[in-house]
């Protein structure tokens, strides 16, 4: 039996949740400790914590230190969120935390905490699966920002981040000193901007049928409407439209009474119920589902899963691959071209385990690598590499971190570029490390052989297969074709693979009967 503690220290509040782990899918919640801290105030407005803030969140985490003990906790994961992200003395502010209190904070990148929030969903199992069967979208509010995710047939495509968190929104209509009556309409005009590209970009040829809502605020109404009945956490967009027009008429009073939340969480429970009804409206959505999970689920859900104290029916490395070959169609990227260079690749990477040293994590940076291979294209047909570099940049994969995604960016960068070496890459002002620049070197090389091997972008291989001997990697090509350009770039290719690995690669044709 293992007991575990989730930590999150959100934008309004730090929640911890305490898990047991009695066997194999065997889980249950033994506790749930929440304290009220307004972080996001000072972040998105100031741009640091304050020393008063600061006090209060160390005073909460010994706490929860003390908790910890009480249950015998064995492990704990804690994490911050957006107000982490946004303040510049991010490192600053962890070893201090740190050396006051005993817990060691990691900040979650946006793509990381969509992806374990997605994964606090698939918490609930059978409702989860039996929702995402058809047309829905997840719409996760946070304090900082909104994100909306797209499903289709059971797998998530596509991921998006919108800068309308409750409190950003809140600290907006302060600033712009909105009358009583007015905030309404200002969140529609200040929200309906960013869901109209959103629709534009995303929601072409999409229909929605069901909108699954993670949050603090208008999940609060949902959850004390269906008491311990799941079934009952759907609600219908009529029902939402019907509890908006109930906070417009009721007093601030009235609906803490209502919901049982303090007076002033009410404001956020208007921000984020606008919200919710705006996005129905959009997608045309019929009904909405409130999972009631939070962060911590999602947290407790991913150690479950690498420690093999849970199994899952979802495939969620499908879910990031789904995401990867969605941005590669919005960059106008060849689905041929690229399903050939991602099998290439992934024989070749599974050829050289005993060489490469690389895990599971890695052949998925290089999988995404070849799906995204040549989407630098879309803006420019001369520099590939950097263009490609920006744009996976910028773009979010979710359940990737930022230095995954900069592991991904630059094995594309230098699949088309000439290869910069570590000290020089520092000077660049990268963020990796030595070990994730070795990741880089290894992926680049086994990505820039098999590129050689479709140079002409024609497939014309039928099959490749890979086997070790000795110091060659030798490739058995199949095909009727000729393949004097694939042959004349490959042994450039080969140049590198072989600095990298000590191992050269060779080609052998072999003509089918």
């Amino acid at each position: 039996m293992k007991t575990f503690a989730a930590i999150v220290v959100g934008s309004f509040e730090i929640t911890m949740k305490i898990f047991e782990f009695s066997g194999r899918n065997a889980r249950r919640e033994i506790d749930s400790v929440r304290q009220r801290l307004d972080l996001g105030s000072d972040t998105y407005v100031k741009g640091k914590i304050g020393n008063d803030k600061m006090d209060d969140l160390c005073r909460t985490l010994k706490e929860f230190t003390r908790i910890m003990k009480t249950y015998g906790v064995s492990e704990y994961r804690a994490y911050g969120t957006s107000s982490f992200r946004e303040i510049p003395n991010t490192r600053i502010v962890l070893d201090q935390i740190k050396q006051r209190t005993g817990i060691s904070l990691e900040v979650l990148s946006n793509s990381e905490q969509r992806f374990l929030d997605y994964k606090s969903v698939a918490f609930k199992g059978e409702m989860f699966r039996e929702v995402i069967t058809e047309g829905t979208a997840i719409v996760e509010i946070g304090g900082g920002s909104l994100q909306i995710s797209l499903f289709d047939n059971d797998t998530l495509v596509s991921t998006q981040q919108l800068r309308l968190g409750v409190l950003r929104l809140q600290e907006l209509l302060h600033r712009l000193n909105a009358r009583t009556g007015q905030g309404e309409s200002l969140i529609e005009e200040i929200a309906s901007a960013q869901l109209a590209t959103f629709k534009k970009l995303y929601l072409k040829d999409r229909s929605i049928r069901t909108v699954i809502v993670v949050d603090e605020y208008f999940s609060v109404w949902v959850a004390r409407r269906a008491g311990k009945k799941q079934e009952k956490a759907l609600v219908s967009a009529e029902e939402c439209r019907q509890f908006l027009q109930m906070l417009r008429e009721s007093s601030y009073g009235e609906i803490s009474r209502l919901l049982d939340v303090p007076e002033e969480a009410v404001g956020l429970t208007f921000i984020s119920t606008c919200l919710v009804n705006r996005i129905l409206r959009l997608m045309e959505a019929e009904r909405v589902w409130v999972p009631g999970v939070t962060l911590c689920d999602g947290i407790a859900y991913e150690y479950a899963e690498k420690n093999r104290l849970l199994s899952t029916d979802h495939d969620f490395e499908k879910d990031i691959v789904a995401c990867a070959r969605n941005i590669s169609k919005r960059y106008m990227g060849s689905r041929k071209r690229g399903e050939t260079l991602e099998n290439i690749t992934m024989t070749l990477f599974d050829s050289m385990k005993k060489i490469h040293g690389l895990g599971r994590r890695e052949r998925l940076y290089l999988r995404i690598a070849a799906l995204l291979h040549d989407c630098g294209k879309y803006i420019s047909m001369v520099n590939i590499g950097e263009s490609s570099y920006q744009i996976i940049m910028a773009t979010e994969i979710i359940g990737l971190s930022h230095m995954e995604r900069e592991i991904v960016a630059q094995v594309v960068r230098f699949n088309h570029s000439p290869f910069v070496y570590y000290d020089r890459m520092k000077e660049e002002g990268t963020a990796l490390d030595g070990d994730a620049y070795l990741t880089v070197a290894k992926l680049t090389a086994l990505l820039r052989v098999a590129n050689a091997l479709d140079r002409s972008h024609k497939q014309k291989l039928k099959g490749v297969k890979a086997a070790l001997k000795e110091d060659q990697l030798v490739l058995t090509v199949e095909t009727q074709e000729d393949i004097t350009l694939e042959r004349g770039i490959f042994d450039e290719r080969a140049d590198f693979f072989q600095e990298v690995f000590s191992i050269r690669p060779v080609i052998r044709q072999k003509k089918p009967m």
